[in-house]
């Protein structure tokens, strides 16, 4: 638990959660439906983005989620179509933070990206003066969670971002079906966290890894 007394670790998990959810209201604003707005969601605030649980969670088991941004469907052109761009700018705005942040550790920080793994990055972010140092921490940090939290929220699993995004794509035969899937998605969701923290079946994790590293190979090839 010394992540709670890690600033630039909270400094990092502050900001992926907050585009992320920021990124749903306006993509929703945006396609017509004024509910983010009116629920206060189109904003940059942190506090306004914070789910309790799964802000600790983030702490604990290094998943979590931020406060579900409010969306009425019926407002959308195209429901199926609109809901599904709707889920996708949340995992997307964390792409964009993170090649972001990835730039600004190459001009700030470059020998970070030469490290092989995040644990390793993490411990040469110490050098040159405290601000710099501080700042590479933040960077560091925000670049792994920020990946972390858009490939766990790819994943197919309701309420994710990924079923939503997944749904689109189901033929109208299967929509039936399909709505069972998502409504059985929270215990799936809990089966896999025990599964992940209890029984050492690392199902999550290894999701999580794939396309973590999947993107930073392709970031590395501008290092």
């Amino acid at each position: 638990m010394s992540e709670l007394f890690n600033p630039p670790f909270i400094i990092a998990i502050l900001i992926a959660l907050t585009v992320h959810e920021w990124a749903h209201a306006l993509v929703a604003d945006r396609l017509g439906d004024p509910t983010p707005r009116s629920e206060g969601r189109l904003t940059l605030n942190p506090i306004s983005h914070l789910d309790p649980l799964g802000t600790i969670l983030f702490f604990i088991v290094h998943f979590g989620w931020g406060k579900p941004v409010p969306i009425n469907p019926r407002y959308f052109k195209n429901i199926r179509r609109d809901s599904a761009l709707v889920a996708l700018a949340g995992p997307l705005s964390n792409l964009i933070v993170a090649f972001i942040v990835f730039f600004l550790l190459m001009l700030i920080a470059p020998q970070v990206l030469h490290v092989g793994s995040s644990d390793e990055l993490l411990m040469t972010v110490g050098f040159g003066a405290r601000f710099q140092a501080f700042l590479s921490q933040v960077l560091a940090n925000s670049l792994f969670i920020n990946l972390g939290l858009m490939a766990f929220n790819l994943l197919p699993v309701a309420p994710l971002d990924g079923s939503k995004i997944l749904q689109a794509f189901i033929p109208v035969r299967y929509e039936y079906s399909f709505e069972k899937y998502m409504d059985n998605g929270p215990y799936i969701l809990i089966g896999l966290l025990i599964a992940e923290r209890m029984l050492g079946i690392p199902i999550l994790l290894t999701w999580i890894t794939v396309i973590v590293d999947s993107v930073l190979r392709v970031m590395t090839v501008f290092v």
